[in-house]
């Protein structure tokens, strides 16, 4: 059953890593659900995509790794 629009709003500010010098960067806060939403910060309306706390906490640990910098 999918879950209603106001569990996917942020209770949480949204954040913007400091590395972003221009629009095109993603955004995350955390959702009612208690998941992480990401959004883009150049269309602020567009869909929040919801990834669970420990989805999240591995896609840091890659970027933070080096997993994703052939992609850059």
């Amino acid at each position: 059953m999918p879950q209603s629009l106001d569990q996917h709003h942020p209770i949480e500010p949204w954040r913007t890593s400091s590395y972003c010098a221009a629009s095109n960067c993603v955004q995350v806060a955390g959702l009612a659900t208690g998941d992480v939403g990401f959004r883009d910060s150049k269309q602020l309306d567009s869909p929040i995509l919801p990834f669970s706390r420990s989805e999240f906490a591995a896609f840091v640990q890659g970027v933070k790794a080096g997993d994703f910098d052939d992609l850059c």
